[in-house]
């Protein structure tokens, strides 16, 4: 075998473990956030396509991070580095998760103020209201159809220039990033299901005065089914609008996620 064939396979194997340690280093990040991404993250998705998902953003992400990882200082600490990667993986993952919990008490919230809050279950462990099932279904439906892989990419290589690799983010600062997100997930979630409990505080309020003025009157078997239609007939006219609302603060967080308190 000729010099010039062995200089090339050794440049080659040099090539293949360059690549092979900067797709380690990128998956530790990427798997925490597919973990815990709409859609990507749901426990009725097998672990398998989770892995899969996550490989194939990592080969399409290494070759874009190359010049960043490049200067990465391999002689960090072993643990310190592995530790920060997945730390801010699972730290970007959870503000994700956090417009997945927003629509999920947003769901229960309204499940509550029409009566519908024990009909069918969800695809949580947990059993979900029907209408929180269903605006979790569709915002995610909308999400991939707008595609959300494409920009849950570009969110990744983003992050690179704010948390480089193999350095510990402030604590301070991912505290005071993770109460602002769980504050904005309530916010959210109580502007999606603001119909519905305003019209079930109308309901409770006119039901009270009826059985006042007719107390032989049981309100409660009319005014029952009248909120349960009336609440499947607000659903529908009301989703389309919270999940358009929904979907643009899911955006902005995936444009500007270390913003001002959101």
């Amino acid at each position: 075998m000729s010099p010039s064939l062995l200089d090339l396979l050794s440049e080659i194997l040099q090539q293949a473990r360059s690549f092979l340690f900067m797709g380690f280093i990128v998956l530790l990040r990427v798997g925490g956030i597919v973990a815990m991404a709409p859609g990507f993250g749901e426990t009725s998705l097998p672990a398998r396509i989770k892995t899969g998902v996550a490989l194939a953003i990592t080969l399409v992400t290494v070759p874009a991070l190359a010049p960043t990882l490049a200067s990465f200082d391999q002689g960090t600490a072993l643990p310190l580095w592995l530790a920060s990667e997945i730390a801010i993986g699972l730290f970007l993952g959870f503000g994700l998760r956090a417009f997945v919990f927003a629509l999920q008490i947003a769901g229960t919230m309204a499940a509550q103020s029409s009566s519908l809050s024990q009909l069918l279950g969800g695809m949580g462990g947990e059993p979900q209201p029907a209408i929180g099932n269903l605006l979790l279904i569709a915002g995610i439906a909308v999400l991939m159809s707008l595609g959300f892989h494409v920009q849950l990419i570009e969110f990744l290589l983003g992050t690179y220039q704010v948390l480089p690799v193999g350095e510990l983010p402030d604590p301070d600062a991912l505290r005071r990033w993770g109460v602002s997100g769980v504050a904005h997930a309530f916010s959210l979630a109580f502007t999606l299901a603001a119909p519905f409990a305003v019209t079930g505080l109308i309901y409770n309020v006119a039901l009270g005065a009826i059985n006042r003025a007719m107390p032989q009157l049981m309100v409660a078997f009319v005014g029952a089914p009248a909120l349960t239609a009336g609440g499947l007939i607000l659903l529908a006219l009301c989703a389309p609008t919270a999940i358009a609302i929904w979907r643009e603060a899911v955006m902005a967080f995936l444009g500007n996620p270390f913003g001002a308190v959101r």
